[in-house]
């Protein structure tokens, strides 16, 4: 195994994929950082979904994973490497929140509802906030460097399905949604 430890970003710099060094509180590093963080979001929630035993929810196991994979070409992408984001995973996002929301039909709900409900949904809440957080920071990197539409469509995208995934989670274990009221 490799030494992690290059020693070659001590002075706060760190590469682009082409060699281009830049300080670590850059803006595309955040980006990446942000990616990272998600991904690791989505590694405790498949972990938590592993243990349900519920065939459905198994299904979404290999699709998150899937996402997880494509987590990582998207960072590399980010920073230059010459790797590309599966472009079907973007109508897959699409095809399998359609499902789950087909499958929800008759308890899906028209208003906005809590965080929370079962500790994976609520796990989901905090990954689709992470999302949301990397897809605003994508914009503001969009102003430095070029992300394509594809990629910026896929976040947005895999926010939708986080939420539509808690939902499911929550209705899939029978925890009643908490539906916000106002004042």
């Amino acid at each position: 195994m490799l030494n992690v430890s290059t020693k070659t970003g001590d002075k706060g710099e760190t590469s682009l994929a082409d060699g281009t060094r830049l300080p670590k509180d850059d803006l595309v590093f955040e980006v990446v950082g942000m990616i990272d963080e998600l991904n690791s979001h989505l590694g405790l929630t498949v972990s938590w979904l592993k243990k349900l035993d519920n065939k459905e929810l198994s299904k979404q196991v290999k699709f998150l994973e899937t996402i997880q994979h494509e987590l990582f070409n998207l960072g590399g992408n980010i920073v230059g490497a010459k790797v590309e984001v599966d472009k079907k995973l973007l109508s897959n996002l699409e095809k399998k929140s359609t499902e789950l929301q087909q499958q929800m039909a008759k308890n899906w709900h028209h208003q906005f509802v809590l965080p929370g409900g079962h500790e994976i949904a609520a796990q989901l809440d905090i990954t689709r906030s992470v999302c949301r957080r990397l897809e605003r920071r994508m914009v503001s990197l969009k102003e430095k460097r070029t992300i394509s539409v594809q990629n910026m469509k896929l976040i947005n995208r895999l926010s939708d399905y986080l939420y539509v995934l808690r939902c499911f989670v929550n209705q899939t274990v029978g925890n009643k949604e908490q539906y916000f009221q106002s004042a």
